[in-house]
């Protein structure tokens, strides 16, 4: 199982060190059973490194550009993100794809340069309520799948996360069910069975984002195709992240 935070564009260098502390201090034993991501913005990684370089937490970024370097005002590179102490990144999130027209294709560029430096790329994918409205979910995502891995060599299962992320669950409120959301799960380890072989499909690990919660991350992670979540604001407060992690590991209480 694996839990990720994404804190997108929220908090100060000051508050972001004071949720890190927070977080380990009420997880770290928790990260013994799963595996916890924190993602912060770019200006906090290092000092988060640095925080969490004596935990059993990981750190990730929320995006990164695909060239090694080069003039690309205001992007980062994969090695730059390993040097801050990166062990994964973010790729395709919806709100990259809508706000800064990422395709699935600069998607892929991404992905492929993520591996080959090492990084764990967490691939998101989702439909938008039009494309769900429509009976398309499964071709979209399926799509977006295929496109973004094409030529892809994770080498393990362990080298590549994906991410189910229906566009009209975040930060809506609104939420796949969980039936709905294990559907979509199962529909992508065949897609990836057909890319990469059923052993590989059987142990990647495919998240669930979209609006968890505290109520709802339980009956979620309990399916059998869900392998964690993508929180997104729930992540920015320790106590909630917690209690996430412990639904998902079936712990009750704190």
């Amino acid at each position: 199982m694996i839990i990720a935070g994404n804190w997108k564009m929220h908090t100060d260098l000051v508050e972001g060190a004071s949720l890190v502390a927070e977080v380990i201090e009420r997880t770290e034993s928790l990260a013994l059973d799963a595996d916890l991501v924190l993602c912060p913005p770019f200006t906090h990684l290092t000092v988060a490194a640095t925080q969490l370089s004596g935990s059993s937490i990981s750190l990730g970024a929320q995006h990164m550009h695909d060239a090694p370097e080069g003039a690309y005002t205001g992007e980062v590179s994969a090695r730059m993100l390993l040097t801050s102490g990166c062990g994964y990144v973010i790729l395709g999130h919806s709100e990259r794809r809508t706000y800064f027209n990422e395709s699935n294709t600069s998607v892929n560029g991404k992905v492929r340069s993520a591996i080959s430096a090492g990084l764990t790329p967490i691939v998101c994918v989702g439909e938008t309520l039009e494309d769900r409205e429509a009976g398309r979910t499964e071709e979209v995502v399926g799509e977006q799948v295929r496109a973004g891995l094409s030529d892809a060599d994770p080498g393990t299962a362990d080298g590549l996360v994906l991410a189910y992320e229906p566009v009209w669950a975040i930060g809506t409120g609104r939420v796949a069910t969980p039936d709905q959301a294990d559907q979509v799960h199962g529909h992508l380890r065949k897609v990836i069975a057909d890319m990469f072989g059923d052993a590989f499909a059987g142990r990647i690990r495919i998240q669930y984002g979209g609006s968890v919660k505290p109520e709802n991350a339980g009956a979620l992670m309990a399916r059998p195709h869900i392998d964690g979540a993508l929180v997104g604001g729930a992540s920015l407060d320790a106590s909630s992240f917690e209690a996430i992690v412990r639904a998902g590991l079936g712990i009750n209480g704190g």
